[in-house]
């Protein structure tokens, strides 16, 4: 069975109460003594490990947590940050800078995505990324010519589409509106990760 070391954690504090208190955690102590930022994240991954075959979920009740071994996971359900507005010189995965958690199904992306950013503007619309869209990244600071990536241009994040002209490097926009950004010598320049997937729904934080 297969876990990260985050579930490991939760798995092995459930185990410790049931063997201690003989009952479960409930999902608010699970928030609590892990310091997560929303019940949400506690869920995402009492779900994976459901679905790895440690546990077992038994909706509608404050400790319904069961410890079972033994079902082969379908799916592989990850927690994913979500990162908002990105302050000014901060690193791009800062805490200040993280929205939420995003709960999705890891298995369908490729590469596996290691955090979703929120878009903000229409210089994409061309590529079908809107405002308000959230954007599946891959962390890498490598890409080829033609791929859509997340970049950071002196203190500003952008998603754009990369493209290679020699030895100059250009962003360039999928909307008629905006002009590429021409990455000089003198630009502070780094490829953060690139998009791999999109999500596009009315999510609740």
């Amino acid at each position: 069975m297969k876990l990260t070391r985050r579930q490991q954690d939760i798995l092995s504090f459930i185990e410790r109460r049931v063997r201690e208190d003989g009952l479960p955690p409930t999902r608010a102590e699970i928030v609590t003594h892990f310091g997560f930022a929303s019940p949400n994240a506690a869920q995402c991954h009492l779900r994976a490990l459901a679905e790895r075959g440690a546990i077992e979920l038994r909706p509608g009740t404050a400790r319904g947590i069961r410890l079972v071994h033994g079902r082969s996971p379908a799916t592989e359900t990850v927690v994913l940050p979500v990162i908002g507005r990105v302050a000014a010189g901060s690193p791009l995965l800062a805490i200040e800078n993280h929205d939420a958690d995003l709960c999705i199904d890891a298995g369908q992306f490729r590469p596996r995505p290691d955090y979703a950013l929120r878009v903000t503007g229409e210089s994409m619309t061309g590529a079908g990324i809107r405002d308000g869209d959230l954007l599946l990244v891959h962390r890498t600071p490598d890409a080829a010519h033609g791929q859509i990536v997340v970049a950071r241009v002196d203190d500003e994040v952008t998603v754009k589409r990369l493209r290679r002209r020699g030895r100059g490097i250009y962003l360039d926009p999928e909307n008629p509106a905006f002009r590429p950004i021409h990455v000089g010598p003198e630009t502070d320049f780094a490829i953060e990760g690139l998009g791999i997937g999109l999500i596009r729904q009315s999510l609740d934080y």
